[in-house]
């Protein structure tokens, strides 16, 4: 792992494997840690990029929300990968990491060659969506400052967005719930203050503008994504999309053999020269 400074704010970069660049950026809650047990079949193919999100990982926790929002988050990635790689990358981003990566396509699209969404969105279109959930997630950011990481980590893994995590073997929940453990209590709540979902400017208008290819990717038992996933092909020009069988939201721990062998056939097929 590697600390790279990026407009004065300490990014956590962690670099497995040669090859084509893949970026791999992970949700709200998450970390590097949350891709290291796939690592070990996407080097083979792939130089694996994992990046901590700002209030994520051992990255940076600025006390300022204004410094998680999305505009700087990417300006910041753009320069990370323009430091880390002199080619336009494979970018791939799940939930919140993925709303990230899809923003990176529409307003830097140079420096991406294709794009990989798991269980992400182009935000919320209406307004007052957009309201109602920032307020949401500010009573939950002030939850997390006033009862601490443990009480908002039991609270998250409970939703029923992440039911399907608990058929897991529990040695693999209590690796993940660790993981969520050492997340920093102001990192978060600045985070949903920040790149919440309501808060982040609505990409939906831009999809018919996204020339690179994208994979999408939803989990079947991911009602909700999984109908997002199938309204943003409509709109995207140059997009497959996979429903993941037996899947929830988190289909790289799901289903992780299914995800590695999408990813790994899906860049292999875009680097073939068009004759």
């Amino acid at each position: 792992m590697t600390r790279i400074t990026v407009n004065g704010l300490n990014y956590n970069v962690d670099v497995h494997g040669s090859g084509v660049p893949l970026v791999m950026l992970h949700g709200f809650t998450g970390s590097v840690e949350n891709w290291h047990p796939l690592v070990g079949h996407l080097e083979q193919y792939t130089t694996a990029i994992l990046i901590d999100l700002p209030g994520h990982g051992r990255s940076d926790a600025p006390p300022d929300p204004a410094r998680y929002e999305m505009t700087a988050v990417a300006r910041d990635l753009a320069k990370l990968l323009q430091a880390l790689t002199a080619s336009p990358v494979n970018l791939l981003g799940y939930s919140m990491g993925g709303r990230l990566a899809l923003y990176m396509a529409v307003h830097y699209p140079d420096l991406v060659k294709t794009l990989i969404l798991e269980s992400a969105s182009p935000g919320l279109a209406e307004a007052q969506e957009r309201l109602a959930r920032r307020k949401r997630d500010e009573a939950l950011a002030d939850a997390i400052e006033r009862e601490g990481v443990a009480a908002f980590v039991s609270y998250w893994e409970n939703l029923p967005l992440f039911a399907s995590q608990k058929r897991l073997p529990e040695a693999v929940r209590q690796q993940l719930r660790a993981q969520r453990l050492r997340n920093r209590p102001h990192g978060l709540a600045n985070s949903l203050r920040g790149m919440g979902t309501g808060v982040q400017p609505p990409l939906w208008d831009d999809l018919t503008h996204v020339r690179q290819p994208v994979l999408l990717m939803a989990g079947e038992l991911d009602a909700k994504f999984a109908r997002i996933a199938k309204q943003m092909q409509a709109r995207l020009p140059h997009a497959q999309l996979d429903i993941v069988p037996d899947a929830g939201h988190t289909i790289h721990l799901e289903q992780p053999g299914a995800f590695e062998g999408q990813v790994i056939t899906f860049i292999h097929l875009t680097q073939l020269p068009i004759l």
